[in-house]
């Protein structure tokens, strides 16, 4: 049976909503375990108390060091300890970064965790990261993110030998920033399957198995992907519901509408991996309905499962050991 920590408190539309997603998620595999203060209604759920609370709009650092109490703090120290195997929080998400970074802590060989973050298309899903850890990041943090990206795609969607791209603005290699000029170098001489540059435009059509950008980037670029998808949706339902003509089309073409809104709706993957942990971590959007924490519990058992983490540490763990002989010089 796989535990899974949930943060109760984190999320736009509270406590109830979080345990209602956590409730819908047990399963014969895998068990929520959720974490709380004591008056917590947990609907029949176990629960670790957690009195304190880090809100929304606190400083992340400074809230994870004055209240280790918190819910969000005392779910990922709950993965540290072994009382649970994972730890799903849709709360502040750089408290969320902080907590993981002190409470469960990085693997050896990892310089920055990155947040993978699934992204639909026709072709089926594929990963981009960094989402959002890193704002800053050098070259051989981006060929580091393709390997972790790598293991996601191999062991959470099922792909042989993943296709890489680098998110850039152009396909030809000699686009781009100098960040992304490095990090190509980097990425077409190791023995990932790296195919070239991609461009942002491209993401929703399955521009590769994995897209490795920096943080920054890919914060911007999730975010805009989310904010257009939603608000194209929206304006459909808008202009079908506006005329009698269009409601009587609607009925023929509702099938359709539904599996497309299922497949691009973030509800449906429920949140991020971040990869890099000595545990698994999954980083769920703050306005989580019940279905998205749902989904971010089955995400977590998953990555579980499938031993994300013990492959990430193996796939990382061989990579420092290569460089260290490669620059270790050769006795006479």
């Amino acid at each position: 049976m796989i535990r899974i920590a949930v943060d109760a408190m984190g999320g736009d539309r509270g406590p109830d909503e979080v345990v209602a997603g956590a409730v819908d998620a047990r399963s014969d595999e895998v068990t929520p375990v959720l974490v709380g203060p004591p008056e917590l209604d947990t609907q029949g759920l176990e629960l670790i108390h957690a009195p304190d609370v880090i809100g929304m709009d606190e400083k992340p650092t400074d809230a994870v060091r004055t209240k280790p109490n918190s819910s969000l703090v005392v779910a990922c120290r709950a993965v540290r300890e072994g009382r649970a195997e994972a730890v799903v929080s849709a709360g502040n998400t750089g408290a969320m970064l902080a907590a993981c970074l002190l409470e469960i802590r990085r693997l050896r060989g990892v310089r920055r965790p990155a947040i993978a973050v699934t992204i639909p298309s026709p072709e089926g899903a594929s990963v981009l990261l960094d989402a959002g850890a890193n704002a800053d990041a050098r070259p051989e943090d981006l060929l580091q993110f393709a390997q972790m990206g790598a293991v996601f795609a191999e062991e959470i969607l099922g792909l042989r030998n993943p296709e890489i791209r680098l998110l850039s603005i152009g396909e030809e290699p000699e686009k781009g920033n100098q960040l992304t000029l490095d990090a190509h170098e980097l990425l077409a001489a190791s023995d990932l399957n790296f195919t070239g540059n991609t461009e942002g435009r491209d993401l929703l059509r399955g521009g590769a198995d994995v897209v490795v950008t920096d943080g920054f980037t890919g914060n911007v670029t999730l975010k805009l992907l989310e904010g257009t998808i939603r608000n194209l949706l929206d304006a459909f339902r808008e202009e079908i519901t506006a005329t009698a003509r269009g409601r009587l089309g609607g009925l023929l073409i509702r099938p359709a509408a539904r599996r497309l809104r299922e497949r691009l709706d973030p509800d449906t993957y429920g949140g991020a991996y971040l990869l890099g942990l000595r545990g698994l971590a999954v980083i769920a959007h703050g306005n989580s309905s019940r279905r998205a924490i749902a989904n971010a519990v089955r995400l977590a058992g998953r990555g579980v499962a499938n031993d994300v983490t013990g492959r990430l540490a193996q796939r990382v763990g061989d990579t420092v050991l290569e460089s260290a002989t490669s620059t270790t010089p050769t006795p006479t």
